[in-house]
């Protein structure tokens, strides 16, 4: 299965009862597997979980800690940037250069990187301590 295939089935699974707005989220690490996931929605919605958070938990719970590529689907008329929560967690487990897909569910897309999604982005290197 696909990036773009996976991001697609798992977004149908979208818990979105609130908004109606169902996204989907699938990481490609050194392995070659593919971890997907979708946004849950909470009643209280800051307790909601963001389709890339889901994916990147998946990955971490079957013991990977690398993103090589990432793709992104939602249903809007352009492709969906990541909110910044994201960006920090996609930089946390991508490297600068790993390619992100952004896409709509009509077939619209744009790629970037990490890097490009998150400049001068909170890194391992500021823990530095003297």
């Amino acid at each position: 299965m696909s990036l773009e295939n996976a991001a697609r089935a798992v977004r149908e699974n979208a818990y979105v009862p609130y908004s109606k707005f169902k996204v989907g989220a699938a990481m490609l690490a050194p392995s070659g597997k593919i971890y997907a996931g979708c946004n849950v929605e909470n009643v209280a919605y800051p307790e909601g979980t963001c389709a890339e958070a889901g994916a990147i938990a998946a990955m971490v719970a079957a013991g990977e800690t690398e993103i090589i590529e990432a793709y992104v689907i939602a249903d809007c008329e352009h492709p969906l940037p990541p909110c910044g929560g994201c960006r920090q967690k996609l930089a946390e487990f991508g490297r600068s250069h790993a390619k992100v897909t952004l896409a709509t569910t009509d077939g619209a897309t744009l790629e970037t990187t990490v890097g490009e999604l998150l400049p001068g982005a909170f890194g391992t290197g500021h823990m530095d301590r003297v």
